[in-house]
């Protein structure tokens, strides 16, 4: 009989496969096990990025890598971008996601989320990763978004049609995630005197990020 945890990395795997499929904004380019405990996705979205020289430029592809711990779902995915983006909520080792992630929320949201954060279509500039980006996202809003479009793929009309099924969909890895985490211990609580992450202005000529003429190194 599959785990909790199995159970829902497999309907992750399923719900991404259907959601994805022919939607030429986010595109899954490879994964890892079986079923898939590491992803990589390719988005054609409008973003931010470092030069070299220290400019802020668009760039219109953005690899991700996601990958699921032993903990998952009860723990938030770990997500890193393999080519930089100029966020505030984004770094060269990690996407802040753990402000808005919950256990029943599915695979496929989060990629989809992450998506609208590359597009600027969510930011948070309170507690960043990129004190720079906050700084110079609250000073350039009329910019924003950087990329206007609808990034989660529309519903097809079979699915419109069988709405019952996504509430099944939902509520089997609202079961799993309530498994999995009663067949775990319970995490230690978040310590409530721990800092913000601070605010720090950098300047651009030390966030150089690499070349994007490398970008196609990464396959």
């Amino acid at each position: 009989m599959l785990s909790p945890r199995i159970r829902r990395i497999k309907l992750d795997h399923e719900t991404i496969l259907a959601r994805f499929a022919g939607w030429p904004l986010i595109q899954l380019t490879g994964t890892a096990g079986l079923p898939p405990e590491a992803y990589r996705f390719t988005y054609h979205i409008k973003g931010l990025y470092v030069s070299v020289a220290g400019e802020i430029l668009e760039r219109d592809t953005h690899h991700l890598e996601v990958d699921l711990s032993l903990g998952y779902p009860r723990r938030a995915p770990q997500c890193r971008m393999l080519t930089p983006v100029f966020h505030p909520n984004f770094d060269e080792a990690s996407v802040c996601i753990g402000d808005f992630w919950a256990a029943s929320e599915g695979l496929d949201d989060l990629i989809v989320r992450i998506g609208r954060m590359i597009a600027y279509q969510e930011y948070n500039t309170k507690s960043p990763l990129n004190g720079l980006a906050a700084k110079w996202a609250v000073q350039h809003q009329d910019l924003l978004p950087i990329d206007p479009r609808t990034i989660a793929p529309p519903k097809r009309l079979d699915d419109s049609a069988a709405p019952s099924g996504a509430s099944v969909a939902s509520s089997a890895r609202s079961n799993d995630a309530d498994a999995a985490s009663l067949a775990r211990p319970a995490a230690p609580p978040e310590r409530p005197d721990e800092p913000e992450q601070p605010f720090i202005s950098i300047a651009p000529d030390d966030l150089h990020s690499p070349d994007p003429s490398q970008d196609s190194d990464i396959y």
